[in-house]
């Protein structure tokens, strides 16, 4: 080992320290400073040169991840399907819990501390886009049906007939929206109180259909 090894190398500075930031991001980094600005900014405050400037890096490091703004954006959708719809099915459907454990799992979701607030406030953003773009309205509308076929199968292992399994999902997946979007409205008690109301509702077998 010599003087010259990476070692004993001094703090890089100036250009050198830009390009040694613009090597070390990944992809997901670039993602997440996109979802940081959607929801800060709204899809207009999404540019290249706005993520670059966040992320402290410059322009032209974008294009060693995304061929262009457009990439990014589709690459954004498909990040926020997976991860907050694909992975959580999966998660849920890897454990041995019983159809009952996974209703009242779900209706916990909203209340999940940082994660559920930082999670809610993306999706908010995601569907204000999708009011005035039709690639984020396909990919909401994709991500809204996978997640109600799946609340669906699981009022159905409860043995709930088929039109009674899809009333319930949706019911559910609409109170898991009001949560996260009223978050302010009650105290901790009110919202511990109203889960379980649900959650007793419509696993109830004598609801009136």
């Amino acid at each position: 080992m010599n003087a010259s090894s990476p070692v004993f190398a001094s703090a890089p500075t100036g250009k050198s320290a830009a390009r040694s930031k613009d090597a070390k991001l990944t992809p997901q980094d670039w993602l997440r400073g996109a979802a940081d600005l959607l929801v800060d900014k709204s899809i207009d405050g999404v540019r290249v040169d706005a993520l670059a400037r966040l992320l402290g890096v410059t322009r032209g490091s974008f294009y060693w991840h995304f061929a262009d703004r457009e990439d990014l954006l589709q690459r954004l959708l498909q990040s926020w399907k997976q991860v907050q719809t694909e992975q959580v099915i999966a998660a849920h459907g890897a454990r041995s819990g019983d159809a009952r454990t996974v209703i009242r799992e779900l209706t916990e979701l909203p209340f999940h501390g940082v994660s559920a607030q930082r999670g809610g406030a993306v999706e908010l953003a995601i569907r204000a886009w999708a009011r005035r773009d039709d690639m984020a309205r396909a990919v909401v509308d994709e991500v809204d049906a996978l997640r109600l076929r799946y609340i669906q199968s699981t009022f159905r292992e409860l043995g709930f007939a088929e039109p009674q399994s899809r009333h319930r999902a949706f019911v559910l997946y609409a109170y898991m929206q009001a949560e996260s979007l009223f978050r302010a409205q009650g105290s901790e008690d009110d919202k511990v109180a109203r889960r379980r109301f649900v959650e007793r509702l419509l696993t109830s077998k004598t609801l009136p259909y």
